[in-house]
């Protein structure tokens, strides 16, 4: 069984995906990066985005990460936001009845994105 059925599949990403975005627009350390960004569009990339690297049925075809954060990096985005991501994601995961074992492989997938996330 994918990480993304284990996850609950389509209806569980939806939730997560929203409640993370909540978080993140609340969140004051990371809150500036959405100000010009179309939360609409924001939500459905991620939705597709995480969808396929949990094994899911989508196909991402947005930009690599290196290139879609290059403007992040140039309004200051560091390692410390990466860890806001990462520590949204989980508790949004964790609050939804994740299993802490899959909880860990969603983090770890974030986790090798990194590099690229910030221009390594």
């Amino acid at each position: 069984m994918s990480l993304y059925d284990r996850l609950g599949g389509e209806r569980a990403f939806q939730a997560a995906v929203d409640a993370f975005y909540r978080r993140m627009l609340s969140d004051d350390r990371v809150a500036r990066f959405f100000d010009d960004v179309d939360m609409e569009g924001q939500i459905a990339k991620q939705k597709a985005f995480l969808t396929f690297v949990t094994g899911g049925p989508a196909e991402y075809t947005g930009r690599d990460m290196r290139d879609a954060h290059a403007p992040l990096l140039e309004r200051g985005l560091t390692d410390e936001h990466v860890d806001v991501v990462i520590e949204h994601l989980g508790g949004v995961l964790t609050e939804l009845g994740a299993a802490a074992d899959d909880v860990g492989a969603v983090a770890e997938l974030a986790e090798s994105l990194r590099a690229d996330v910030l221009g390594r």
